[in-house]
């Protein structure tokens, strides 16, 4: 069946006699030793049986466990000696999964192997997934509910839902399995991983974030981390149903990005920066040219005109390289509208700032920092990181500019995900940037269940740039600033 796709010269395994199954009757017991027995019986305790059950079924079940990976194991040998790897870029995947039942059934024949309906549908599609996917990581990547996926070493794998970190039943045979899953992903983009380059950042096929660190680097097992891509995109509506924020900072925020401020989303690991990037440049008007710069794209812009730009790492050799610095260059010759980098952390930052000063209003980026303030003072630390020397008070005058407004977003302890502040920069008072809290979320308390207790509210502050607002037509009503109690 299916020759086309099997090495030339593989024969299919002969399959073993079975063991003989049927046993010899046991002779008559002696009446005595029926007695005996009896009495024995008898006198036991029913307690002695409840406790000693549990045990031996859980050993047993872990004793058949067993044995199914070192089916598993045995199988993927006869996989990859069976079949024509280069034939099977063609196959369908009917045409596969039939293939690889029946070499399946084959070898379980040859090894005598017995397994029920069940089991044999899951170990069809283990072999697949190692085949043309990602091995134990397949079934992870397909769960929707799954944010994260960290893997520590072969026997230690991680997943993240709704926030909060859990230990999977998800294992990789060996390290060796698990480097070869690793270069199987990082190969497919045309990269490569090993002692020479022990860490490595790609991008799956559907576009969610890879990155490995290798040994020697990985002292207890590779290290793996995957960031997964959303399919569907989350709206500012989404947002504010699942409680990220308001709809008063909605549409604050509608306004601010219609009218063109500069805007940073400020946030740490994992706090939902990226998502709401994504959901503020849904207020882009569609006629307006956005030119996109990532280290590894992740952006879902659905405005018709979208430049995408995605960083380059250096070859084995050291060269090649193109930075975000280089792209966002290059991109300020390519009449942008908007500039929206994914995420600024090195020298690019002062690329950004000069492009927010000169004439491309409505550039937004992502940072890494705690606070509104915690941003701004991390700006400055870029641009000294880059080797520019500016005297500070040139320096901050260029980020009050620049800068109009900080969105702070936050992971907090139960796992949510919220807009915690959002900040005006109003100018400079001396040698310090002055800046406002127009909107913040107000903890109140931490619920029986963990759940953190808050509400978002203004501050009060009136916007400091309301007549902006009102020359676009976001005429905003004066009662979204009052503040409100939960």
């Amino acid at each position: 069946m299916f020759s086309k796709y099997r090495r030339d010269g593989t024969a299919k395994p002969q399959a073993a006699e079975p063991a003989p199954t049927a046993t010899a009757p046991a002779p008559a017991a002696e009446p005595a030793a029926a007695d005996a027995a009896s009495a024995s019986k008898a006198a036991r305790k029913p307690m002695a049986v409840k406790t000693t059950a549990k045990p031996e079924q859980a050993d047993k079940e872990t004793r058949r466990q067993q044995k199914l990976n070192e089916i598993k194991v045995e199988l993927h040998k006869e996989l990859l000696e069976q079949l024509n790897l280069s034939a099977l870029e063609s196959a369908s995947e009917k045409e596969l999964r039939a293939e690889i039942a029946e070499i399946a059934s084959e070898s379980l024949s040859g090894m005598s192997v017995v397994l029920n309906k069940d089991e044999r549908r899951s170990l069809h599609e283990e072999l697949y997934d190692e085949v043309k996917g990602l091995g134990p990581l397949e079934p992870l990547l397909k769960d929707d509910d799954v944010n994260d996926i960290l893997v520590n070493g072969p026997q230690r794998v991680f997943v993240e839902r709704a926030g909060k970190l859990t230990l999977s039943d998800v294992k990789f045979r060996d390290e060796k399995h698990l480097l070869r899953i690793i270069d199987k992903i990082v190969s497919a983009v045309g990269r490569r991983v090993d002692e020479q380059n022990p860490y490595v950042d790609a991008r799956l096929a559907d576009g969610s974030r890879f990155n490995a660190m290798v040994g020697p680097i990985a002292c207890d097992g590779s290290l793996v981390s995957i960031r997964k891509f959303k399919k569907d995109k989350l709206g500012i509506d989404d947002l504010v149903r699942f409680g990220a924020f308001s709809e008063e900072m909605a549409v604050y925020l509608q306004a601010a990005v219609a009218c063109r401020l500069n805007v940073i989303v400020s946030g740490g690991t994992g706090s939902g920066k990226t998502t709401t990037l994504n959901a503020l440049s849904s207020f882009i008007d569609n006629s307006e040219r956005i030119l996109t710069i990532e280290d590894t794209a992740e952006l879902q812009l659905q405005q018709v005109h979208v430049g995408r730009m995605e960083s380059r790492p250096a070859n084995v050799e050291g060269k090649g390289a193109v930075t975000q610095r280089d792209c966002l260059r290059n991109a300020l010759r390519m009449r942008p509208d908007r500039i929206i980098v994914g995420e600024t952390r090195g020298e690019e930052v002062i690329d950004m700032l000069q492009a927010m000063n000169t004439g491309h209003d409505g550039s937004m980026t992502t940072i890494h920092a705690n606070s509104a303030r915690d941003g701004v003072s991390r700006l400055e630390n870029m641009v000294a990181m880059a080797g520019i020397e500016m005297p500070i008070r040139a320096l901050r005058a260029q980020i009050s500019s620049a800068v109009n407004l900080i969105v702070q977003a936050s992971r907090l302890q139960d796992g949510s995900r919220r807009m915690v502040s959002i900040t005006e920069i109003t100018g400079m008072e001396g040698d310090i940037i002055s800046m406002q809290e127009v909107f913040k979320y107000q903890r109140t308390g931490l619920g029986p269940d963990g759940k953190i207790i808050g509400h978002f509210t203004a501050t009060g502050v009136r916007s400091n740039y309301s007549d902006r607002f009102k020359a676009w037509g976001y005429d905003l009503p004066p009662s979204i600033y009052e503040p409100t109690k939960g």
